[in-house]
């Protein structure tokens, strides 16, 4: 269930508020669905499209590990554009995802929809297990519940790790 749905005191409105004034504030904010009975958590940022950017989604992780990552790409999205459907990053965190268009972003992130109307644009940040295979890959090893795709992957990419671009800086670690 959404944290803001858990919090039924307050209104609509007045979280709406909230977020507004948290995107004036930041560039974006993160919004998170928790895990259902039948649904693995999902977490989107909501603020890009003023921008004129693609909002950012990641499903399957628990929402501070979503959020974290939604930060990182949100924060680079923002200050050099968005990556291309199909393109590989890894983050700061060493994370390697793999951006993929969303379909019918305005049905799916409806908080998004709800401040920007109808239209909106995401991306999906799909993130590959610790053995670097990707979920439509078949040794997938991802975590419990899964991690849907909301969208078409782009053909022609390798199902292993290998090229991944380096959009944002990577620090080594240190040598022991």
């Amino acid at each position: 269930m959404c944290r803001t749905c858990d919090r039924a005191e307050r209104a609509p409105r007045e979280y709406l508020a909230q977020l507004r004034e948290a995107i004036a504030a930041r560039g974006w904010a993160s919004i998170g669905v928790e895990r259902g009975r039948l649904h693995p958590p999902v977490a989107y940022s909501v603020g890009l499209t003023g921008h004129g950017r693609p909002e950012v989604v990641v499903t399957g992780l628990p929402i501070p590990f979503a959020t974290q990552l939604l930060d990182a790409v949100a924060a680079q999205v923002l200050r050099a554009g968005a990556p291309r459907p199909g393109q590989r990053v890894t983050l700061p965190s060493g994370t390697p995802v793999e951006m993929v268009k969303v379909a019918d972003a305005t049905a799916r992130l409806k908080v998004a929809a709800e401040i920007f109307g109808p239209g909106i644009q995401a991306l999906q940040a799909v993130h590959a297990d610790d053995r670097g295979h990707w979920p439509w890959d078949a040794r997938y090893r991802g975590i419990p519940g899964g991690q849907p795709i909301l969208g078409l992957r782009q053909p022609g990419r390798p199902d292993r790790l290998s090229g991944v671009h380096r959009l944002f800086p990577i620090t080594p670690p240190p040598r022991s």
